[in-house]
């Protein structure tokens, strides 16, 4: 008869000396403990890691442990599913035998492929970001190309565009033609226009200034006076006193 008790007590020892700085129990009754398992480190030295929670069952190890992920850093959800798959399919394979070491170093080497799964992943979004650019560039300088399909939908947007333009503009002149008032109706809106002319001359007339000095200087000036020259005839325009 198969002492599980023992089988399961021996397991622990070992993974305790095996997992010293990872292996944490939880509980004894039923034996419940967590193991944490850390990827290799990836190119820029990132890692995974996850921390993996195993219960004995009754008949352990002809049942599968009861297992679980306890917790975990920067793993994607598709990854954690695709762990557990792993762990029940690790666990049907190792009925009958303690599996618990099996189980946690397969679970080890799927953290080391995820770590280089991201590297593959972030050189392939690399290439992918470079291939947009190059792409966005070539539209930059080429354009898209002229087809009659969208020469004409571009004709029809622009024709439609240019028949709102005119009509806001119809719209606007006439609304001003509305707004302007002709003379008369300027005259009839506002009396003072009547007198307005008057009442700038009257205020100019009241300001004008005038220099004097302009005129002291008059009495100094020799002028003769045609009319003092016996030879002057006023009928006779080409008569002159020097004659």
């Amino acid at each position: 008869m198969t002492d599980y008790g023992e089988e399961q007590r021996n397991e622990l020892e070992a993974l305790e000396s095996i997992y010293p700085d990872s292996f944490t129990v939880l509980s004894e009754n039923p034996p419940s403990f967590t193991i944490t398992v850390t990827s290799e480190a990836g190119e820029n030295d990132e890692t995974v890691q996850t921390t993996l929670k195993f219960t004995y069952s009754e008949k352990y190890p002809d049942e599968a442990p009861l297992y679980e992920i306890f917790s975990q850093e920067n793993l994607e959800d598709n990854d954690v599913s695709d762990i557990l798959k792993l762990l029940a399919l690790q666990a049907e394979e190792n009925l009958g035998m303690v599996m618990i070491f099996s189980l946690v170093t397969a679970v080890q080497e799927k953290l080391n492929e995820i770590v280089d799964q991201i590297k593959t992943r972030r050189e392939e979004e690399k290439k992918q970001k470079e291939k947009e650019a190059e792409e966005a560039e070539k539209q930059l300088f080429h354009g898209t190309p002229v087809t009659i399909e969208n020469f004409l939908n571009w004709k029809a947007k622009f024709d439609a565009e240019l028949l709102e333009i005119k009509k806001k503009r119809m719209k606007e002149e006439e609304q001003a033609g509305k707004n302007k008032l002709s003379g008369k109706q300027l005259f009839e809106t506002d009396h003072n226009l009547d007198t307005s002319d008057i009442q700038f001359l009257e205020d100019a007339g009241n300001n004008v200034e005038v220099d004097e000095s302009l005129f002291q200087e008059m009495d100094d000036l020799e002028l003769e006076d045609d009319e003092d020259d016996p030879d002057y005839n006023p009928a006779d325009p080409g008569s002159d006193s020097t004659d």
